[in-house]
C-alpha cells in the first residue's frame, strides 16, 4: 500500500533540509512512498532546496514531488498536496520536524487497515537555546493531560484514505492538527513507538503568542464543530495539578506565568498565523 508524505513549507529554507534528510534516511516503506513538498507563497529558496533533493531521494528509493504554489496558507497546501498524492496512507509532516528512521514505516503499517484510522508518533520536544524559561515551561507542559494521554499529533499526524474521507476540503481553520485528531474517536487513534523531534518555540513573548493562537484554534473548533469535542481524550487519569506543582514548583510557576500572560492585551497580536507550536 503506497504512502504519501505531505510537507507544507512556507519560507522553510532553514528547516527543510534536515526534515528531508531524515525522511529520505527512513526505513523502506512497504508498497513504496512519495514525498510531496508543497512550497506555498515562499519568498525564499524553499522550493529550490526541495528540488535539490531529487537525486538523493531517487537514489534512496523515494519519489520526490515539489509543488511551488504562489498562494500561501497551510490549509491550501494540504488541499493541493492531497490532490497530487497517490498513496492510500497520508502522512502530514511539518517542515521543521525531524523523524526517526522507523517512524514512516510504523505509521504506514498501522494505517494499513480497511476502516478509518489515525496515527502519530512519540514526540521528542527539543529546545536548541539556553532560555531557562522555555525549559521550565516545557518541563511542566510535558506533564499536562494533552501530553500524557492519547495521541497529540502535533508536527506529524497520519490517516488512511477511509479516515480522510470523513470531510471534504480542509476548512480555513487555525488548528489543523486538532481538527484532524478530533475527527477520529480515541479508539481510532494510535500512537506508534517511533519518535520524532519537534522544536519548541523559545522565549517568553513567543511562547505566549503561540499558546494563545493554539487556544484560539481550539475554541474555533469548539464553536464551528462542536460535535468533534466528544472525541477528545478523557483526562481523569492524569496526576492532579497540585501534585505536579509540588514535584516541580519552578516549572509550575513558569507555566502558570505564561498561561496568565495569554490574557494580557498588551501581548495580543492580530496575526492569525505565527510560526511555532
Amino acid at each position: 500500500m503506497k504512502t504519501s508524505i505531505l510537507i507544507p513549507a512556507h519560507n522553510e529554507a532553514a528547516y527543510l533540509p534536515a526534515c528531508l534528510e531524515a525522511v529520505i534516511a527512513s526505513e523502506p516503506v512497504a508498497g513504496g512512498a512519495e514525498v510531496i513538498v508543497i512550497a506555498n507563497g515562499c519568498t525564499d529558496d524553499t522550493a529550490q532546496i526541495a528540488r535539490d533533493f531529487a537525486v538523493k531521494a531517487e537514489a534512496a528509493g523515494w519519489t520526490l514531488i515539489v509543488l511551488d504554489l504562489a498562494q500561501g496558507g497551510k490549509l491550501n497546501a494540504w488541499n493541493q498536496g492531497e490532490a497530487a498524492a497517490s498513496g492510500e496512507v497520508l502522512i502530514y509532516l511539518d517542515a521543521d520536524v525531524v523523524v526517526s528512521p522507523p517512524l514512516m514505516t510504523q505509521l504506514s503499517a498501522t494505517l494499513d487497515v480497511a476502516g478509518p484510522r489515525y496515527a502519530s508518533g512519540s514526540p521528542n520536544v527539543t529546545i536548541t537555546g539556553k532560555d531557562a524559561l522555555t525549559r521550565n515551561y516545557t518541563r511542566f507542559w510535558l506533564t499536562t493531560p494533552f501530553m500524557v494521554h492519547g495521541v497529540p499529533g502535533f508536527g506529524v499526524f497520519a490517516m488512511n484514505r477511509a479516515g480522510r474521507a470523513r470531510w471534504g476540503a480542509w476548512p480555513d481553520i487555525i488548528s489543523d492538527d486538532t481538527f484532524a485528531r478530533l475527527n477520529f474517536a480515541p479508539e481510532e487513534r494510535h500512537r506508534v513507538p517511533a519518535s520524532y523531534d519537534w522544536p519548541m518555540i523559545e522565549g517568553f513573548a513567543a511562547l505566549v503568542q503561540v499558546r494563545r493562537r493554539q487556544d484560539i484554534g481550539v475554541a474555533e473548533i469548539e464553536n464551528r464543530y462542536p460535535e468533534l469535542i466528544a472525541n477528545d481524550d478523557p483526562h481523569d487519569r492524569t496526576v492532579p495539578l497540585w501534585k505536579r506543582a509540588v514535584r516541580d514548583p519552578v516549572a509550575f510557576v513558569t507555566f502558570a506565568l505564561v498561561r496568565s500572560a495569554i490574557r494580557l492585551p498588551v501581548l495580543k497580536s492580530d496575526n492569525r498565523w505565527v510560526r511555532g507550536r
